[in-house]
């Protein structure tokens, strides 16, 4: 049976899901964490629910590749390396280059280094985890799929910014989002779930997890969305900060003595949003903790939080000329029912009207009632199964079942 895994690199980590190319059930799925430093771990769960891992130092990704496909066939997960039919590669930035999904030739790797600018913190790594399965399977397509590709539909009103458009003409410096392939592959499925077509449905999803964005989906397609040039800009998130006037950056450089705008960037993605705000923890779980035990910063965070997440909503309804569906995704938005009503409730002047059981439930399908005049839903995401689709798709697998 031919199985393709789907792969999501780091710079010293990288998780995988293995599919059935039959029925797209996960057989086997884990990460290999720590690579290259001390302490490396490798995990994986098998589809009868057993977990195995390892404390052991792997040296580079091209081993932690070997030990996963070591492990897969010791627990017979394969029974030999030609099970493997294909590898899709989660990449952040793709540019104006790759409009959609990619075969991976030895070109088109070098241009995923090349649009590292885009995207430092994560286009390298992910590089460097396609070129470790190109030298373990060789002869395996592997094919790249990017998270700004179903932005590409975007209107240059939606895209540029407004500085010297030179800068666009010579740089590309525009707006590309992130989180595409969640957003894909979510706005799929909540069509599919409500029996309309994804063209007819004005749709608003919010990608609420560590990293957060909102995009409104019009005509099947990408309309606006909240991240710009790099994943740091929109909604407050975990640790980045979303929107921030760069006047008050060269006002903290000033009087933080801080003399690299790098430190500044660093900051933005990695000690600002709930951490930063909170002073506790990037996670709402905490947060929430916190309020509950009455401290009023936490409940600033998370008003902080509410509040940019509403603010991106009425603006993208009001570009769309009105709202059909909203869609929450990830970690928070799939199962934080208190945020999903906090949301909701700075809607329902606009006739949302919310079932609290439903809400409550955490559960996939719609949390409003039939009186609502919008539709609100809770619809997990599935961003390896939607790259495992698209390595189906351009490797033209599905000939293999005929």
């Amino acid at each position: 049976m031919k199985k393709v895994l789907a792969v999501n690199s780091g710079s010293s980590s990288f998780k995988y899901k293995l599919f059935s190319l039959d029925n797209e059930e996960v057989i086997a799925s884990g990460m290999a964490d720590r690579v290259g430093l001390p302490g490396s771990v490798f995990t994986m769960t098998l589809a009868d629910g057993s977990q195995h891992d390892e404390q052991s130092d792997i040296a580079n990704q091209e081993e932690a590749v070997q030990k996963l496909l070591s492990w897969l066939k010791e627990y017979n997960v394969i029974d030999s390396l030609e099970d493997i039919a294909g590898v899709g590669h989660r990449v952040v930035a793709g540019g104006e280059e790759f409009t959609d999904s990619t075969v991976i030739t030895e070109d088109n790797l070098w241009k995923i280094y090349n649009m590292s600018d885009y995207a430092p913190l994560h286009n390298p790594a992910e590089a460097d985890g396609i070129y470790a399965f190109m030298k373990v399977l060789p002869n395996v397509p592997e094919v790249a799929v990017f998270d700004t590709s179903f932005h590409q539909s975007l209107d240059p009103v939606q895209y540029l910014y407004s500085v010297p458009y030179k800068y666009y003409e010579k740089f590309r410096a525009r707006k590309y989002g992130a989180h595409g392939t969640s957003a894909r592959y979510v706005s799929r499925r909540t069509a599919d779930l409500l029996n309309k077509p994804v063209e007819d449905l004005k749709m608003v999803l919010c990608h609420l997890g560590s990293g957060a964005s909102v995009t409104a989906i019009k005509d099947g397609k990408s309309f606006d969305t909240s991240m710009g040039f790099s994943p740091v800009a929109g909604i407050t998130m975990s640790t980045r900060s979303g929107d921030v006037d760069p006047s008050l950056l060269q006002f903290i450089m000033k009087k933080g003595n801080i003399t690299s705008f790098n430190e500044v960037i660093k900051m933005l993605n990695t000690e600002s949003g709930l951490l930063g705000l909170s002073g506790i923890s990037p996670d709402m779980r905490d947060i929430e903790k916190a309020i509950k035990n009455g401290d009023k910063q936490a409940q600033l965070t998370k008003d902080i939080f509410i509040n940019r997440i509403v603010r991106y909503i009425g603006a993208y309804m009001t570009e769309m000329g009105g709202l059909d569906v909203l869609v929450f995704t990830a970690g928070i938005g799939e199962h934080d029912a208190s945020v999903r009503k906090q949301i909701m409730d700075g809607l329902t002047w606009l006739g949302l009207e919310y079932d609290e059981e439903a809400n409550k439930a955490n559960h996939e399908g719609v949390i409003t009632t039939p009186n609502s005049k919008i539709t609100a839903m809770i619809v997990p995401t599935n961003e390896e199964l939607m790259i495992a689709r698209d390595v189906v798709r351009l490797a033209k697998l599905d000939k293999l079942n005929k």
